[in-house]
């Protein structure tokens, strides 16, 4: 018997909850990913005005800020990032920008040294991609918190009134993918996409994760790479891999098609969200629509179950699934 317990999702009453009552925004918010600003927009609510750098289907790793992102950063009051040098090409920015007085706040600053994982492209450097992971992008929340509250004193209680609701959604919001992931067939549990994006999202979620480039997008897959993983998904039988919103892509249909001549039939199970969100004003252009939308087209696609009405429409889960 399966030990079931409930969880009450109060992200139901929070999605369509207002924040506490504000004043006129006080401060202007710069952030290099949409996903970043989806953090410090919800804690921030109305007390801020808020802008992302590189919103919908833009690689962080290759993207190059033009002039009027270097005016943008350098009129705001704050600067948030996500770091581990994710945005490295924006280095230079970052630090005129700090010559000005601005300060440029991590919110991995915070993530558990010890799930850290090392990128393969760059030795002794971490892999950039925690979002993937909600339990660990959510301790960039205490982070924007204590920078929005040193910045603007009075918004203090506001700015922790709001991070207590987001809080509870993303703690909802963990257990739908860890019951959702846990129904998918314990041989299918594994995720194949363009680039190794998801290390931290099969590291808290019992996925194996496979990428055709690596953690970054900067160096091109070889046919080796291409080859070595067709071999991989052969011998384990997998059946579906995927494609990611702001990668080409070219490799992993590649990878299908060197699958089927050596007759295993592998069908590309969707689009996923790796480094960027969905469409501004969209659900998947916010932090938890894109975790959920990827959640359940990895599950639909492997042989997994997705609750009635999704995300949202939960009342209750079940924090394990089926073994």
């Amino acid at each position: 018997m399966l030990r079931i317990l409930l969880i009450s999702i109060s992200v139901l009453v929070f999605l369509t909850r207002p924040s506490i009552a504000e004043s006129k925004p006080s401060l202007k918010i710069v952030t290099t990913t949409g996903m970043v600003k989806d953090m410090v927009r919800n804690i921030g609510g109305e007390r801020i005005t808020v802008d992302a750098i590189m919103n919908e289907g833009v690689d962080p790793h290759l993207y190059q800020p033009t002039s009027a992102d270097v005016r943008k950063v350098l009129a705001a009051d704050l600067i948030f990032a996500s770091g581990m040098n994710l945005e490295g090409r924006m280095t230079d920015v970052f630090e005129r920008s700090q010559s000005m007085g601005k300060k440029v706040v991590l919110v991995t600053d915070r993530v558990d040294d010890e799930v850290l994982i090392e990128s393969a492209d760059y030795p002794g450097q971490p892999d950039p991609h925690v979002w993937h992971d909600v339990v660990q992008w959510s301790t960039g929340i205490p982070v924007v918190v204590d920078a929005l509250s040193k910045a603007d004193p009075e918004g203090a209680e506001i700015y922790e009134a709001n991070a207590a609701m987001y809080v509870d959604r993303l703690n909802g919001l963990n257990g739908y993918v860890t019951w959702v992931m846990s129904t998918i067939p314990k041989s299918q549990r594994v995720l194949i996409t363009a680039h190794d994006a998801f290390g931290y999202f099969g590291q808290a979620y019992g996925v194996q994760v496979r990428g055709v480039q690596g953690i970054t997008t900067e160096s091109e897959a070889g046919i080796s790479d291409i080859n070595a993983l067709v071999d991989f998904i052969v011998e384990n039988k997998i059946s579906a891999v995927f494609i990611e919103s702001s990668v080409s892509d070219r490799n992993v249909q590649a990878l299908v098609e060197g699958a089927r001549n050596r007759g295993q039939e592998v069908v590309v199970g969707g689009t996923l969200y790796s480094d960027s969100m969905g469409a501004p004003g969209s659900w998947e252009g916010t932090y938890e629509g894109m975790i959920e939308h990827n959640v359940n087209v990895m599950s639909t696609a492997l042989g997994g179950s997705v609750p009635k009405g999704g995300y949202r429409g939960a009342a209750s889960l079940v924090t394990e699934g089926p073994s």
